[in-house]
């Protein structure tokens, strides 16, 4: 087992640094801080002196090389357009994008998790077609309607949550759940086909002779393989939360990463988007590492292939 994890964290650091090479090389060809700083009528010898000043005019393996060691000191550089450390706002916004994700994964397991188990031991009758077509509404609703329908319906018609902002535990109640019902139709169908695989097999009709029935046979024994998928996919969809909560958050006014990298991008905040694409990539893989080390505690078989 220690063998198998640390193959799997060897393998997570090596994508999370060839994530942050492609981003750097990326970032390099798609924008010009310094012209951007400079602003529209500087002159060419204003923005030469302002890319020297910021290490700009050095070879980009060079570049690259000293954000890698300022990286492996903890030091991530200064904002372009905030004028302050980098790492000092990500710790100012993570919390915040970290509440909601996992409040979104929250919603996500309570509502597709029991939909998929439903559907599953209802097979082809009007309960299992339901959840499906449950499933596939969700998939088919961008966020940002459900966004604005949630906040009419909930905040404007029936005056029950916050309309915007992160104050309290309320602001977070909508935009969460707007968030998590994303993720409810590929949760639900991986919960569904894998529970119809397991309940087929040898081991479940052994369980049965010997009197398993119900909630008991669910719990014990088919839930225990059929939840290896969704395990797996439960950490993609929480990086991807972590991620990809931009339209969210923008809907919300809520003063995230998800915010915060959409004003970078459009300030050409160099070292604040490296930052973090940087952070996304590593919780990411981190999620999917330990995603990959429960998945071979539950299943043995796993690390001895």
């Amino acid at each position: 087992m220690l063998l198998y994890v640390c193959k799997r964290g060897i393998l997570a650091l090596a994508v999370a640094l060839a994530v942050s090479l492609v981003t750097f090389i990326l970032l390099d060809y798609a924008t010009d801080p310094a012209e951007a700083l400079a602003g529209e009528d500087a002159l060419p010898a204003q923005v030469a002196q302002i890319r020297a000043q910021l290490g700009l005019d050095r070879p980009l393996h060079i570049q690259y090389a000293s954000w890698l060691g300022g990286v492996a000191s903890g030091d991530f550089g200064d904002s372009y357009f905030w004028r302050t450390p980098v790492v000092e706002l990500v710790q100012r916004h993570f919390p915040i994008t970290l509440q909601l994700a996992g409040m979104a994964i929250g919603v996500t397991i309570l509502v597709a998790i029991p939909l998929g188990v439903v559907s599953a031991l209802y097979s082809n009758t009007v309960i299992d077609r339901f959840a499906l077509a449950l499933a596939v509404a969700a998939q088919a609703v961008p966020n940002f309607w459900l966004g604005i329908m949630a906040i009419l319906l909930f905040a404007v018609m029936l005056p029950l949550f916050p309309v915007s902002g992160q104050d309290t535990f309320w602001h977070f109640v909508m935009p969460a759940c707007v968030l998590g019902l994303s993720s409810v139709p590929a949760v639900m169908r991986l919960t569904r086909t894998g529970l119809l695989e397991v309940m087929g097999s040898d081991y479940i009709r052994t369980a049965r002779a010997k009197g398993y029935r119900g909630l008991r046979l669910l719990t014990r024994h088919a839930m225990r393989n059929a939840i290896l998928p969704v395990v797996s996919v439960l950490a993609v969809q929480l990086g991807s939360k972590l991620g990809g909560s931009i339209v969210t958050e923008s809907v919300f006014a809520i003063n995230g990463m998800g915010r915060l990298a959409l004003e970078s991008i459009l300030a050409g905040d160099v070292p604040t988007v490296q930052m973090l694409v940087f952070t996304f990539a590593l919780v990411f893989v981190l999620l999917t590492f330990l995603a990959d080390v429960l998945n071979a505690w539950l299943d043995p078989r796993i690390r001895l292939g």
